[in-house]
């Protein structure tokens, strides 16, 4: 079937190689892809392959991570200047950690926020997936939306990629919207997980199409790890939560919009969720992963808004072969709306994230490892995290054959501060913060989070502090790093057992 409804784009189809002439040296260019899904295909590999002949290089602003390699080709090639507001390949990870590149790690809600402001430089070109143009000349995006549709507004040059791999069935599931400048912005008119607000495709201007080109790449799947003793025992911990809250008559069984980040043990967590006594769920977060569709199939979960859909081969091979079943169940939205934060809080959105590590007063560190070398970055969780109506941070408790706790004295880098984390959970328990000062949070997490063999050591820092220091918040400034510093010391935190 003939994807391209709009007959005047005829002459616009190009190859990729021609596409990426396009750029020019120094553009910022806005491109479609949230956590894989969604993301240049073509023409961002062909600038990649144009770089290591020629000296260009770009801004590159996605919505979230890219798939496959082009992250790492473009890196590898010095095709990058800047890189925001996320992304989680090994490769650009080096070379950002090597200062090869400047990265800007970006709360997801704010990237459209700091373009329209002026704050950041405007889009040059935009490169947009899309599984079908329409009639008008709009775009029908793909498996992802994030920061696609502001990225075709601002843009004064546009290439769409075409990719004839999604089904046209997709179309419909979309619901895009621009923000207006202030100090004019409407509300969000978004009351349930269900609300639209926008339209099913991404206006643009036709005058600005400049290529279009035809690809036929599905996304890159997710890695996604059966759950195992830990993430099984955290979802345990967090679900004994949700009942005692029912119990207390402070939730019912249906809870509240959820909210979960990307990784194998948020999934995992979610996962819980297909054996329990909670229905009617709703889910009102940013990457749909293979546990919503799970949850869907259990009857736990009666729908699901986010910003993108990034699945393992086989559940998108499900979600493809069903999707009738899951159409009326989804919205996709931008990521300026999916977490915006007015939204979320008014909603009561129960944000569930993964840490790297926090500390004993509930400070969480999502982003850096040992305070310098960045991870991925923060993603959603900060828009979430700050105003949901629970923000619920998990992790193991210890990693590496017990060699890393992943609860320290003080975290080495502060993404979450201990104002805007309500709950921790690690497979040895939970830690109820809510109402506590900051001695009485570090009592809670001592106790139901700590690994055991980390523990007598962590509660012996905590006093010596409050008795040494004193204070709202006791640390002990020459010890609070001696985790972090004996693992780079020794390759391990804990400590040199004596022979007796």
């Amino acid at each position: 079937m003939n994807r391209i409804l709009y007959q005047a784009y005829a002459d616009k189809i190009t190859t990729a190689d021609k596409a990426a002439l396009l750029i020019e040296n120094n553009h910022v260019v806005g491109a479609s892809g949230f956590t894989k899904a969604g993301d240049s295909k073509s023409v961002l590999p062909a600038f990649a392959k144009r770089a290591e002949n020629e000296d260009v290089a770009i801004t590159l602003i996605t919505g979230a991570s890219l798939g496959y390699t082009t992250d790492a080709d473009l890196a590898e090639n010095n095709a990058l200047i800047r890189r925001m507001p996320f992304m989680a390949d090994p490769a650009l990870r080096k070379s950002i950690n090597d200062y090869q590149l400047k990265y800007i790690d970006q709360h997801l809600s704010e990237t459209v926020e700091q373009l329209i402001c002026g704050h950041i430089a405007p889009v040059d070109v935009a490169i947009i997936e899309a599984s079908l143009i329409d009639e008008n000349g709009n775009i029908v995006p793909t498996t992802s939306i994030g920061n696609s549709a502001f990225f075709a507004s601002q843009a004064k040059k546009i290439i769409i990629e075409i990719n004839t791999q999604i089904p046209l069935s997709f179309r419909g599931i979309h619901d895009c919207s621009v923000p207006e400048s202030y100090p004019n912005r409407d509300v969000i008119n978004i009351h349930t997980p269900m609300d639209r607000m926008g339209e099913p495709f991404i206006k643009i201007d036709p005058e600005k199409v400049a290529a279009i080109v035809y690809t036929d790449i599905n996304d890159q799947p997710a890695v996604v790890a059966e759950p195992d003793e830990t993430t099984t025992a955290i979802s345990k911990h967090l679900l004994n939560f949700f009942e005692q809250e029912v119990a207390k008559g402070k939730l019912t069984y249906n809870l509240l919009p959820l909210q979960a980040g990307i990784g194998k043990i948020a999934n995992s967590v979610l996962m819980g969720f297909k054996d329990s006594n909670f229905k009617n769920l709703t889910m009102y977060s940013e990457v749909l992963q293979d546990s919503t569709f799970e949850l869907i199939d259990s009857g736990n979960l009666d729908f699901a808004s986010g910003s993108s859909i990034t699945v393992s081969e086989g559940c998108y091979a499900k979600l493809i072969e069903n999707f009738d079943k899951y159409k009326n169940k989804l919205i996709l939205r931008p990521q300026n709306i999916s977490n915006a934060p007015e939204v979320v809080r008014r909603l009561g959105v129960i944000g569930i994230n993964t840490a790297i590590e926090f500390d004993i007063y509930g400070n969480v560190n999502s982003t850096h490892i040992s305070g310098s070398k960045m991870m991925n970055g923060i993603g959603g969780s900060g828009d979430f995290a700050r105003n949901a109506y629970l923000s619920i941070f998990v992790c193991p408790a210890v990693s590496k054959e017990n060699k890393i706790s992943h609860v320290v004295p003080m975290v080495t880098h502060h993404d979450h501060t201990e104002h805007d984390v309500d709950i921790l959970v690690t497979d040895q328990g939970l830690a109820d913060l809510r109402g506590l000062a900051p001695r009485e949070r570090a009592e809670v997490i001592i106790e139901n989070c700590v690994h055991p063999d980390f523990k007598a050591e962590i509660r012996d820092y905590f006093q010596r502090a409050c008795e040494q220091t004193g204070g709202q918040t006791p640390h002990i400034l020459e010890e609070a790093f001696k985790f972090h510093t004996r693992l780079k010391q020794t390759g391990s935190m804990q400590k040199e057992k004596t022979l007796v």
